[in-house]
């Protein structure tokens, strides 16, 4: 599983022009921006863990986590993020995890961390979808489970 995390001061997620997912914290607040790819080989316990290291990260003001400040969270899955770009100019996608297989656990991700305390808002798995966001610092990290 791999994640790409950005601490932002606002995130949204629009499908068909319809805002479906967003992220607000206020004035001078921040939250998590999190891109999330699923590959062959995750399971539940891989999407649990990947949601403490989130969760627990320390890339807010004044070090702390969003788990310290309660900050709200923005989950978009991303196939895209396993591409494999070696050869050609054609990326190939035989690393991503398919459809059915990821779907559960990108659900299974968003349940941990709302079992961990989190605010968290989501994309809709599949579907096209424009991502908006306001990258706070820029602060921007890849993480892999």
């Amino acid at each position: 599983m791999r994640a790409v995390v950005q601490r932002v001061a606002s995130a949204s997620v629009r499908v068909d022009g319809e805002v479906i997912g967003e992220i607000d914290p206020g004035a001078g607040g921040q939250g998590l921006l999190v891109l999330l790819g699923v590959a062959h080989d995750d399971d539940p316990g891989t999407a649990a863990k990947l949601a403490r290291k989130v969760w627990g990260l320390r890339i807010l003001n004044d070090e702390q986590s969003a788990a310290d400040v309660g900050a709200p969270v923005l989950v978009v899955s991303q196939f895209t993020l396993y591409a494999d770009t070696a050869k050609g100019r054609r990326p190939s996608w035989g690393a991503a995890a398919p459809g059915p297989v990821s779907e559960p656990l990108v659900e299974a991700f968003v349940a941990a961390l709302r079992e961990l305390g989190a605010t968290v808002a989501t994309g809709a798995f599949g579907a096209d979808m424009q991502v908006s966001l306001v990258n706070d610092g820029p602060v921007t990290l890849i993480l892999d489970a």
